[in-house]
């Protein structure tokens, strides 16, 4: 099970987060794990709990400090309400933290769902040193693709309202326009089928391929 602890953002703020280790005591890769809009709530201690059982080292910071979303009305206005760069600041923190982590092999990569997969998608833009970047049906209002330094696996569900296939075909064609390395996914499953605690949406066949894919994707490039 997951642990709390706290890191230093790159601002400097202290931030709160969950922490998976595997089992035994060696190196091992490490993951940053991006919340959706909801929060830092149980779903996303479950990924970081799945990706130490798949022997990463696996941290989900806390982006909203402590809060978590009741509904969708109130998820929408604090995604809308966070701040941009303090969120990028706390990532990039976040991957310095496992970087140096004791069981860390020093190589991070980093994966995040909605909101967090276009925070993911940013930081490939944004945050230097990292090893790749898994991104789940999220696309950032603004980024700098040809900043792009990292491969990135791409996870699209074809009935997406919100990041739609042509939309995640404009940033495959903006990242590779500059030379960048990316792979698109494309799911027949709606927005968030990797949430198994939202079970009108999940798609436990899609889910179960796009986990499959994401891991092997993290060992190549993070091992």
């Amino acid at each position: 099970m997951s642990e709390r602890v706290t890191f230093t953002s790159k601002n400097g703020d202290t931030v709160g987060a969950a922490l998976g280790l595997p089992a035994g005591n060696g190196k091992a890769p490490a993951v940053v794990v991006v919340q959706e809009w909801w929060g830092l709530n149980p779903q996303i201690e479950g990924i970081v709990d799945r990706f130490a059982a798949e022997g990463f080292v696996a941290l989900a910071p806390d982006l909203y400090r402590g809060v978590v979303a009741k509904d969708a009305t109130q998820a929408n206005q604090m995604m809308t309400d966070l701040d941009g760069a303090r969120a990028l600041a706390d990532l990039e923190g976040a991957a310095a933290y496992l970087r140096e982590h004791p069981r860390g092999n020093g190589k991070v990569g980093i994966t995040g769902f909605c909101m967090g997969g276009a925070y993911t998608l940013a930081s490939a833009c944004f945050i230097r040193g990292l090893a790749c970047a898994v991104p789940f049906y999220g696309i950032p209002p603004r980024a700098d693709y040809a900043k792009v330094d990292v491969p990135i696996l791409f996870h699209v569900a074809q009935h997406d309202g919100w990041v739609s296939p042509a939309k995640a075909d404009e940033v495959v064609k903006a990242v590779r326009s500059h030379g960048g390395s990316i792979e698109l996914e494309l799911y027949d499953a709606d927005h968030a089928f990797m949430n198994e605690r939202r079970p009108e949406v999940h798609n436990p066949a899609a889910a179960a391929l796009a986990w499959e894919r994401t891991v092997a994707f993290l060992r190549e490039h993070t091992s």
